[in-house]
């Protein structure tokens, strides 16, 4: 076997076009937009190479033939009780020999870098793409979503993988009636007139740009390896999802005006995109759009729900889902409704997704190798614990 660094053009196409190979049976994968994937190794477009590096390789048999890919990568702002590097994009035949002979590779290009672990399936990127190997829950992924094998599963154990953390997903069949108890609370906080819940105007986008990033700040910003979004970052993500924006789908509550809670929610892309084999070019935009006003995408996918720390446990959780469940259940569009997925050290999140009758839909898992074999592996803490 041979390890390939994936460098001149040909080798890109080959990174790209490999898992056909993989999935060409399968009923449930939805090839990714090649345009997504290079996003993430292209300097110019990922802002993680600022302060971080990566590569990427295929894995050769004695025929010539690629049997495997990866990436591996350095983010120095990846915080960790020891230096931890990422692996993802890994992709491998149902051998164990050839998965051990490329993550050895990987995990030597990380030693010589100074890590001192691995963390896998991730994304050189942040955690809302291409984050954990699914191990259960089998269909369709949503948008930018992780999909593999079920064998993918024995080939990290057994190399020496251990769970870091459980990616739940839940879903909700929007024609479920919500429990009595989100209306009790909606209707307590209706009385108070301070409290307001208003849906986006892509008009106003720009007003919408600065309460999102007001509320991530105040709500994640320094809490659990969070880190403070600047405005323009925030300004140019709108942008981006202005094309695909439902506005019935993302909703903003204030308190006498001040923004408090958010809840963001965009159609599945991937009702559209199964349909592209991963390419978006000219012909690709133009059926696109006719999808997009003539086709039919009865799912969408939850992203972010957030409330600042000083109206938690108010209820504002019940007061927003229901101003939305109001509106989204009214129009009959979509049929289902999905959470990207929650961390198993965050039970608050657990909770609300719970409580509104959601079942778990799919799970994937976020692996961790520690280089040293005899050091304790302790699972991402709790944040119930954190103060």
């Amino acid at each position: 076997m041979q390890i390939v660094s994936v460098k001149s053009a040909q080798d890109i196409r080959e990174f790209l076009a490999f898992p056909n190979r993989i999935y060409q049976n399968d009923p449930h994968w939805i090839r990714p937009l090649d345009k997504d994937i290079e996003a993430v190794f292209d300097k110019d477009k990922n802002k993680f190479f600022k302060h971080g590096e990566c590569e990427r390789w295929l894995l050769k048999d004695d025929n010539h033939e690629t049997i495997a890919r990866c990436a591996s990568f350095v983010n120095k702002k990846y915080l960790n009780d020891q230096p931890t590097g990422g692996i993802g994009f890994f992709e491998c035949i149902d051998s164990q020999e050839a998965a051990n002979f490329l993550l050895d590779h990987c995990k030597k290009w990380l030693q010589e870098r100074g890590m001192e672990a691995m963390d896998g399936p991730i994304n050189f990127g942040e955690r809302d793409r291409w984050w954990g190997l699914q191990i259960e829950g089998f269909q369709e992924p949503l948008y930018c979503m992780n999909y593999n094998p079920p064998y993918y599963k024995t080939l990290f154990e057994n190399y020496g993988f251990h769970i870091y953390f459980n990616q739940i997903c839940f879903g909700f069949v929007l024609k479920t009636q919500l429990d009595e108890k989100f209306y009790l609370r909606h209707a307590q906080l209706s009385e108070d007139k301070n409290y307001r819940c208003q849906r986006l105007r892509k008009k106003d986008l720009t007003k919408y740009v600065k309460d999102f990033t007001y509320i991530y700040n105040k709500a994640w910003a320094g809490h659990g390896g969070g880190k403070e979004l600047e405005e323009r970052t925030v300004q140019k993500m709108f942008e981006k999802m202005k094309p695909v924006i439902d506005e019935d789908l993302i909703w903003f509550t204030y308190y006498k005006e001040e923004p408090i809670a958010l809840f963001l929610n965009l159609p599945d892309l991937n009702q559209y995109f199964k349909y592209f084999n991963g390419k978006f070019g000219l012909w690709q935009k133009l059926q696109f759009l006719w999808l997009k006003y003539f086709g039919k995408c009865d799912r969408f996918v939850g992203l972010v729900f957030g409330i600042i720390p000083e109206f938690q446990g108010k209820g504002i959780d019940s007061f927003m889902i229901v101003e939305t469940a109001k509106v989204v259940q009214a129009s009959k569009q979509y049929s289902q409704y999905e959470m990207q997925w929650v961390g198993d050290f965050n039970p608050k999140m657990l909770n609300i997704a719970e409580s509104i009758g959601a079942t778990v839909t799919r799970k994937l898992a976020t692996y961790r190798y520690l280089f040293d074999r005899n050091k304790e592996f302790i699972r991402h803490p709790s944040l119930a614990k954190e103060k």
